[in-house]
């Protein structure tokens, strides 16, 4: 692993610079925008129907959560003071902020906690929360995780589980609170009308879709006011762009910096790198429905074509690693599998087992994000698979057309490949694998755009996430993670390190193991 970067983030335990001694000794400055410069896009401020970091990096400014995590990873009250669960781990009570306002100046309370479950409880309109909070019964009926949620006062609310369900506060990590009074006035174009309770205000116009988010400070703030007037997400795809940024001074932040940027980020005086362990897994969705790609062989076989640790220094220049599990080494109950070995004549003789050689070669679609570094990853994918005889045709999309073509009905889909990747906001074992794998989680409900389907790996999850025991629960959870690699639903990838810039004069910004971006609480100097 590379270690030539100035300063070093290590399981979430944040490092920031201390080169400008003598800035950081002046007064900060209370009006500035703090510009940061992303890879990707955010598709929707609407945070309760959004499954990309970005939306999330974007919409953290305006909303907030009862509970959150802090710098460390831990649990820690946002909205919520303070909590207790019952000694069955079925009841949870937790005690309200009081004097807390939404933008529009209504009052953040108990009902306004109903009222955003009632939304997102909703199946006649799902969400992309909705599935948090259900699970498939043995009919394969969705049903309720939590039993009753009760207001008792105007700043309690207890919430009652049908069973223990051990995730429950990591997963309202990612549940953002929305006006009441917007959502009965926008319904799901919300998106358009952003309204929380945040330390920052998305106004009308302040979010321009393919382009930028623009948050100004919440002058009546409840918490600690931001140090910086506004700050703005803008959306810029090449690498190269971004790095000119910095040593123009258009951008404050950039995040990703790609493994070619390095060397020219290092010489931009007054900049510093980080770079860190993340959760982000990097893999490809192999949709085990169609021909081909419904043999458990064929998909053993393209995962023998694929050289992961030339992947990682061709994508991320050695800083990362190859994947050895289903989730990344960072994540709770992480356990090694046998690897992978990279080995084309392996994968070329059970592909000709399969009845796929030159006379009858296996061709394939591969989606992804236009970025250059998205295609740049699609391009080593498909020239490592044609290296065994699979034909395989890139098609690069804007990221809001693959999510609209992957997260349509099942006799809508149209995927066979999908690069991407996921990391588990929440940091959960759980959350790290079901939205993405368990049956239930099959477009357009969530991610399992693999179309993967195993009851055995189901049942492992589920009796995970329902188990009290620690022991048990790791038990359940490594098991899922053997059945799902045996499976072969991905081409198992890597784990990259995160790698960010932030300029000197700014500090309190920093990206998350799992690629949030966090600026809530930024002061620039002057």
């Amino acid at each position: 692993m590379k270690k030539k970067i100035l300063s070093l983030l290590l399981a979430g335990a944040m490092v920031f610079s201390t080169s400008a001694v003598t800035a950081l000794a002046e007064e900060a400055s209370s009006d500035s925008d703090f510009v940061i410069a992303i890879e990707g896009t955010v598709q929707s401020m609407d945070p309760q129907n959004i499954s990309d970091t970005n939306s999330i990096s974007a919409t953290r400014g305006v909303y907030e959560t009862l509970v959150t995590l802090d710098e460390n990873q831990e649990i820690v009250g946002q909205l919520a003071d303070s909590w207790e669960v019952s000694e069955d781990g079925l009841t949870y009570t937790f005690h309200l902020k009081e004097g807390v306002k939404f933008h529009d100046g209504t009052d953040f309370n108990s009902e306004a906690v109903l009222a955003n479950f009632e939304r997102v409880l909703d199946v006649a309109n799902p969400i992309r929360s909705t599935s948090t909070y259900y699970t498939t019964d043995e009919d394969g009926n969705q049903v309720p995780r939590i039993e009753s949620i009760d207001n008792p006062d105007d700043y309690t609310v207890v919430m009652t589980l049908v069973q223990p369900w051990g995730i429950l506060l990591n997963r309202l990590t990612q549940m953002c609170f929305i006006s009441p009074a917007a959502i009965e006035e926008y319904g799901n174009d919300v998106m358009y009308h952003p309204c929380g309770t945040g330390p920052f205000i998305c106004e009308e116009g302040g979010w321009v879709e393919g382009d930028h988010v623009t948050m100004v400070r919440n002058e009546d703030y409840w918490g600690e006011k931001p140090g910086i007037t506004s700050v703005t997400i803008t959306e810029v795809p090449e690498a190269g762009t971004r790095t000119a940024m910095l040593q123009t001074g258009e951008a404050d932040m950039v995040y990703p910096v790609t493994s070619d940027q390095i060397p020219a980020v290092e010489g931009i005086e007054g900049v510093t790198l980080t770079s860190g362990e993340s959760n982000i897994m990097r893999y490809v969705t192999l949709n085990t429905n169609i021909a081909g790609l419904d043999d458990v062989n064929v998909r053993q076989a393209l995962n023998y074509a694929i050289d992961k640790d030339a992947y990682v220094e061709v994508m991320y220049g050695g800083y990362g690693e190859a994947a050895t599990s289903v989730v990344p080494k960072v994540i709770q109950y992480y356990e090694s599998q046998k690897a992978y070995d990279y080995d084309q004549d392996r994968a070329r003789t059970m592909l000709e087992e399969a009845g796929y050689g030159e006379d009858n070669p296996l061709s394939l679609t591969l989606w992804g994000d236009n970025t250059s570094q998205e295609i740049k990853a699609m391009t080593f994918i498909e020239q490592q698979l044609e290296a065994v005889g699979v034909q395989v045709e890139v098609v690069p999309m804007e990221p809001a057309t693959v999510s609209e073509n992957i997260y349509v009905d099942f006799e809508d889909a149209q995927v066979n490949m999908w690069y991407v990747n996921w990391s588990a906001s929440d940091f959960s074992t759980d959350s790290s694998m079901r939205n993405l794998l368990h049956s239930s989680m099959i477009p357009p409900t969530s991610a399992n755009a693999a179309y993967y389907d195993n009851l055995n790996f189901d049942e492992a999850l589920d009796s995970g996430l329902a188990a009290t025991d620690e022991e048990e629960q790791k038990e359940f959870y490594q098991t899922a993670q053997e059945i799902a690699w045996s499976d072969a639903p991905w081409l198992f990838l890597g784990t990259d390190q995160i790698v960010y810039a932030v300029t000197d004069s700014a500090s309190g910004a920093y990206v998350t193991p799992d690629g949030t971006i966090r600026y809530q609480n930024v002061t620039v100097t002057e």
